[in-house]
């Protein structure tokens, strides 16, 4: 079972480096807030990860809580950026 937590932690890592490849390159600013949520995403699914590992399921409350948090910011950040590049 170790060998599956490291190979979804490599895949995760290497999602998270393309993620803030694109959240640095990213030409628009919507490119940059879709690549925070992601890595916010990405954050939550390795703490998951590490309470699969230690079968620690204490913070699962605290991981949805983030996740919710994250895509109220993300859609809210989202909006007040279409509404600012209309009045442009």
């Amino acid at each position: 079972m170790t060998v599956v937590y490291a190979l979804v932690l490599a895949m995760l890592t290497t999602a998270a480096m393309l993620t803030l490849w694109r959240l640095l390159q990213g030409p628009t600013t919507l490119d940059r807030i879709a690549a925070l949520d992601v890595f916010v995403v990405l954050i939550v699914a390795a703490a998951a990860v590490y309470a699969a590992i230690y079968s620690d399921g204490s913070n699962i409350p605290l991981l949805a809580a983030v996740a919710l948090i994250a895509l109220v910011g993300s859609a809210t950040a989202a909006r007040l950026v279409e509404r600012w590049e209309r009045h442009r």
